[in-house]
């Protein structure tokens, strides 16, 4: 905004009391603080009008040929990783074959497809709930299983601990995951008519699921993007791309820097695009970043 673009609007509050409104503009003056307004009330008797101004307020206005830019083009652009969208092209380019676990097991290809709706959505949560620290091999078998005697909230509540155990082993944690599968079922059925509920807030309130899950379940079961599913494939390749400010230690705190930056209309494929990437190429332990077309811009392969 250029000088001649620009009316400064002067305001001098008069000393009749916190309700004077700015010239120009009728907005009201900012509240006095507690000491102000108890010297307003001070009475001396008839003295003329004081012409100096108690406080100072300055309002900026656009000309007409300015107006709907708004004051968004003077606020300094948000912070975003260096090289950012050349890297995402990039593991596109790696991924473009869709061939990683992922692809094909993951929590969208989990379900009975010729289910109802709602029992599609049960299976969704259930398949996450079962993919927590678990190969998406591992997962997909335990979900052929179950599907085989028929999975809905009434089968799993009919069916006892150690049947759902042998069904389900040897997923990660599965003593633990049967106790929530019981508990998260037997809530779904009283509270929610057997349905999974549509907010994160309600999922990650049921047992054994945590943030990850519940930003996927709402993609996948309910179409909605409600954020960015981080799990330790994200959180590891955000973190050796630098794609956070700082360092993070845990997913959740990955899932918030990325959202604060990474356009909305990403939210939804970054997920899947990342964990297959994580699976074939940027590996927990020797990554192989001889093979990855990022080499030359990931800080995390500088100097191999």
């Amino acid at each position: 905004m250029n000088a001649a673009g620009v009316r400064m609007v002067v305001t001098r509050a008069r000393s009749r009391g916190t309700g004077a409104s700015l010239q120009g503009g009728g907005e009201k003056a900012a509240p006095l603080r507690s000491g102000e307004a108890a010297a307003g009330r001070k009475s001396y008797g008839p003295v003329k009008r004081q012409r100096k101004a108690r406080r100072l307020s300055v309002a900026y206005e656009a000309s007409e040929g300015e107006k709907g830019e708004g004051p968004e083009r003077l606020q300094a652009p948000s912070w975003e990783p260096q090289d950012w969208r050349r890297q995402l092209d990039n593991i596109r380019t790696m991924r473009s074959g869709k061939d990683a676990p992922v692809d094909q097991l993951g929590a969208e290809h989990c379900f009975d497809p010729s289910a109802s709706p709602k029992v599609r959505r049960y299976q969704v949560l259930l398949s996450l709930m079962l993919s927590s620290q678990t190969k998406d091999q591992v997962t997909a078998g335990a979900m052929q299983r179950l599907r085989a005697r028929g999975l809905t909230v009434d089968s799993i509540l009919q069916m006892d601990d150690s049947t759902l155990g042998a069904l389900i082993y040897p997923v990660g944690f599965w003593r633990s995951k049967v106790k929530y599968i019981k508990q998260t079922s037997e809530i779904l059925q009283q509270r929610y008519s057997g349905d999974i509920p549509a907010s994160v807030a309600e999922l990650v309130a049921l047992p054994g699921v945590g943030p990850k899950m519940a930003h996927l379940a709402m993609a996948v079961a309910w179409g909605t993007v409600s954020g960015i599913a981080v799990d330790t494939h994200v959180h590891r390749i955000a973190n050796r791309l630098r794609w956070t400010k700082k360092a993070t230690r845990s997913p959740e705190d990955t899932r918030r820097a990325l959202e604060e930056w990474l356009p909305r209309e990403l939210w939804r494929e970054i997920n899947g695009l990342l964990v297959g990437f994580g699976q074939q190429t940027c590996l927990p332990v020797h990554p192989r970043c001889q093979a990855c077309l990022n080499r030359a811009l990931c800080p995390a392969a500088r100097g191999l």
